[in-house]
C-alpha cells in the first residue's frame, strides 16, 4: 500500500472512531510498526491528527465526511468485492429502476453492468462516469454537494430527483453490521442513505465479512428493513444466524484464496 493510501485510511479510522491504537493501524493496514508510528508522526506534524501514547487521536473539527477515500478504499478485498458485485448484478433484470449508493463495493458492479437495459440513480460520480462510457443504462444523477474524495453527491434538499424515482431495488454498501441494524458514521451519509432507502421496494446490502467486525456509531436502518444481504465465505455461522433470523435471504460468494492474496 503507497504512503498516500496509509495516510487516508489512518485519517479515515481516526476520524470515524476518535482514536485508534498502533496495533489496530498495524492490522488494518497490513504494515509495520515503524510504518504505522512514522506516518502518525508525519500526519501528526501535519497537524491532520494528534500524536498520543500508543496511537493517535482526532483533532478538533472533524472532516465535513468521515469517510474513506474512494481510490484507498477500492484497494482493500479488492476479490472478495468483485464476487459480492457479480452477484449483486446478477439481481438487476432487463428494463429494472434500480439505485446504486456511492461506494467501492457498489462501484465493482459496474463491470457486469455494461450492457444491461436499466434505469440507474447513483449518487457516485464514477459510477456514474463508467455507466455512461461503457453501458446502455440510462443514468440519473442527484443534485447537491460534492464531496470530491469519495465520489459522492450528497443533496441538502427534500424536493430533489430521488424523491421522483421509485426503484425496484436499491444497492447498499455499509461501515458495519450489527445485532443493531446497518451501521454508518456520519449523519451526512445516514440521511441521503435513508432517503434512498425509502425509493426502493427492496433493499440489497453489499459488505465483505470484515464488516461483521467492525463498529459504527449510527443506525441507519434495522436488520429487518434488509431483504437480501450479500457477502463472502469468511462470514461466521453466529453472524449467518444473526442475519437469517432477522429475516434477511443471505447470499455468500465463494472467493478463492490465489483470487484474495492478489
Amino acid at each position: 500500500m503507497l504512503q498516500r493510501q496509509r495516510h487516508h485510511l489512518i485519517c479515515e479510522t481516526v476520524a470515524a472512531e476518535g482514536f485508534a491504537t498502533v496495533p489496530d493501524l498495524m492490522a488494518r493496514l497490513g504494515a509495520s510498526r515503524a510504518t504505522i508510528a512514522r506516518d502518525i508522526q508525519d500526519l501528526a506534524l501535519a497537524n491532520r491528527i494528534k500524536r498520543v501514547r500508543g496511537g493517535a487521536e482526532a483533532m478538533h473539527g472533524a472532516p465535513a465526511l468521515a469517510e474513506p477515500n474512494f481510490d484507498a478504499n477500492q484497494m482493500r478485498h479488492k476479490a472478495m468485492k468483485r464476487a459480492i458485485a457479480r452477484a449483486a448484478a446478477d439481481l438487476c433484470l432487463t428494463g429494472d429502476s434500480v439505485i446504486i449508493d456511492g461506494g467501492t463495493t457498489t462501484y465493482a458492479m459496474t463491470e457486469f453492468l455494461g450492457e444491461r437495459d436499466l434505469q440507474v440513480l447513483t449518487n457516485s460520480f464514477p459510477i456514474a462516469e463508467y455507466l455512461m462510457k461503457r453501458g446502455q443504462a440510462r443514468v440519473i444523477l442527484p443534485g447537491g454537494e460534492i464531496f470530491r474524495e469519495q465520489g459522492l453527491i450528497l443533496s441538502p434538499f427534500e424536493d430533489d430527483a430521488i424523491e421522483r424515482f421509485i426503484a425496484s431495488k436499491v444497492f447498499l454498501g455499509a461501515r458495519a453490521i450489527t445485532q443493531h441494524g446497518l451501521m454508518q458514521t456520519d449523519p451526512l451519509l445516514i440521511r441521503a442513505e435513508q432517503k434512498l432507502i425509502r425509493q426502493a421496494e427492496k433493499v440489497i446490502v453489499l459488505v465483505d465479512s470484515s464488516k461483521f467486525h467492525n463498529r459504527g456509531s449510527l443506525i441507519l436502518c434495522p436488520l429487518e428493513r434488509i431483504n437480501i444481504l450479500i457477502t463472502d465465505d469468511g462470514i461466521e455461522t453466529s453472524t449467518h444466524k444473526m442475519l437469517t433470523d432477522a429475516g434477511i435471504e443471505v447470499i455468500i460468494t465463494r472467493v478463492l484464496k490465489a483470487a484474495s492474496v492478489a
